[in-house]
């Protein structure tokens, strides 16, 4: 009896430490091996995975290149993207189960060549490059005129050019795809701009092939938004459908839109404020019913003080939310949605502050007179992100992500802030954030300072909004910083993350 005792009490003792070795060995960690070509300033991205092996595009000077390895991250081949002409101007994948579409644009003289290509899991191309389309253009201004679009399940993709050498029009041309890069529609279509500081911005499409972009009007380049509008093309049509959006005496900026292809609707949404250049008070809601031509919300929803006061780093509750910007909209079933929201902002040295509106308007899709509008935005992600021209130290911020939740009639149903303070110099690729979604948890992970090393951290959020603090990362390799705002998710737990490593960079596949 008492061996029995003793083995149940030390069976109990020992089932929790065999159940957090199970939890340790099920969050593995493998790293490629840094290669000494893999310069940090080189571009590259991570493509996917296909019949088991991970994609990564390298551009390095000239030269293109996929990188494919194995599961465990071991380089098995090299191939050169030999039909990729040296004037690149960008670059672009999408992933498919059998294949990856690659589209890039480059110049030739006085010609610019939005092109298309598949690639099959040897990474050699498959058939020749598709000439999408061409534009003459003789400006030095940014060349950078054709822009990707595609939906949700990758069944629709849009390239698409805007030209506005008209004052009071603007002319959309928009290309039309499925995924076997067979041509569905080509529209040139007309869009009025009936105020002189009238912008687009940037297109969605959605599962059904119909697109949808915002016509927005402020004062100038920084300015808040004054004037909204939704405008709707059918994928099969050449006509549009504008829809003027009232703002009721509300101040907007960073708009975004984001397709319910569940529910064929469009979601916009934006902070605002009730002043000009004014306090964030809170959060502007806009949804419009495709199929039944209606409009089911048009809201300003308040945030309370409670969460201000949590969400904030410092200042008074008035200014609490100025520095957030929406980061993720994350569509649910019923038709609510959840957003997540990051503090951001930056200083230069002598503790110059850029707030909101000092930046805001690089963050837009600006277009030069006479020209087509320069698609700037493919590559960036903060809205300072074009304020490399400073020769002066930058310092750049990232600090609490706060998250709201919503149902289908606009009523926030929970919120919680995941609390977080970063900051580097003259860089911003360790900072913020990257998540993976799970099903039943979205995971945000991000780098903790300690002891002036970079330690990935992971918390996770459940449906109803409960944060959990997962374990710190035991398998973490001395020496490797991850760049997790860079990640992307390559299986239902898996997750390609860049790191540099003594100056180099290589990738961390994680797996949950």
């Amino acid at each position: 009896m008492k061996i029995a005792r003793f083995m149940k009490k030390t069976f109990l003792l020992i089932s929790p430490l065999l159940f957090f070795c199970v939890f340790l060995k099920a969050q593995s960690i493998i790293y490629s091996e840094p290669d000494r070509d893999d310069y940090k300033n080189m571009n590259y991205e991570v493509m996917g995975k296909l019949e088991g092996k991970v994609f990564i595009y390298k551009g390095i000077r000239d030269q293109h290149q996929l990188c494919i390895y194995d599961a465990e991250m071991k380089l098995v081949n090299k191939v050169k993207l030999d039909f990729i002409n040296n004037n690149l101007i960008n670059i672009e994948f999408i992933a498919y189960q059998d294949k990856f579409l690659v589209f890039y644009n480059y110049q030739n003289k006085n010609v610019i060549y939005s092109m298309a290509a598949r690639i099959g899991a040897n990474g050699k191309i498959l058939g020749q490059p598709l000439v999408v389309d061409t534009t003459n253009y003789s400006s030095s201004v940014n060349n950078n005129i054709y822009t990707l679009a595609y939906s949700e399940d990758k069944s629709k993709i849009v390239v698409y050019k805007i030209r506005n050498k008209e004052e009071n029009q603007h002319t959309l041309i928009t290309l039309l795809f499925d995924k076997e890069l067979s041509l569905l529609h080509r529209s040139s279509i007309i869009v009025p701009m009936p105020d002189k500081k009238d912008f687009l911005n940037r297109l969605v499409v959605d599962n059904d092939g119909d697109i949808a972009l915002l016509r927005e009007a402020g004062s100038n380049s920084n300015d808040n938004i004054n004037k909204l509008a939704l405008i709707i093309k059918p994928g099969n049509a050449d006509s549009l459908q504008i829809m003027d959006i009232k703002l009721n005496n509300i101040n907007l900026d960073d708009v975004k839109i984001k397709p319910d292809n569940i529910n064929k609707r469009f979601l916009i949404l934006s902070f605002y404020s009730k002043q000009k250049r004014g306090n964030v008070d809170g959060l502007f809601c806009f949804l419009w019913d495709k199929l039944n031509n209606k409009v089911i919300l048009n809201n300003q929803i308040t945030v309370p003080d409670d969460l201000r006061n949590e969400a904030r780093s410092d200042g008074n509750l008035k200014s609490a939310l100025n520095d957030f910007f929406l980061k993720n909209i994350i569509i649910k079933n019923d038709g609510g949605f959840v957003i997540a929201t990051e503090s951001v902002y930056m200083s230069t040295r002598g503790n110059n502050y850029y707030n909101r509106w000092d930046y805001l308007g690089y963050n837009s899709f600006w277009g030069v007179p006479g020209y087509y509008y320069g698609s700037g935005l493919m590559g960036g992600y903060y809205p300072w992100s074009n304020f490399n021209y400073y020769n002066t130290t930058t310092r750049y911020f990232a600090d609490n992500i706060m998250l709201l939740s919503f149902d289908d009639k606009g009523k926030m149903d929970w919120s919680n802030v995941i609390h977080k303070s970063q900051y580097d110099d003259n860089a911003d690729n360790f900072i913020s954030y990257g998540i993976i979604n799970t099903g039943e948890e979205i995971h945000f992970l991000y780098n903790v300072l300690e002891k002036r090393d970079w330690v990935i951290t992971d918390q996770a959020v459940a449906p109803g909004g409960q944060l959990t603090r997962k374990p710190t990362f035991k398998n973490l390799d001395k020496g490797y910083d991850f760049m997790p705002r860079l990640a992307k998710q390559t299986g239902a737990r898996q997750i390609i993350v860049p790191c540099m490593y003594r100056n180099l960079t290589c990738f961390a596949k994680i797996d949950f």
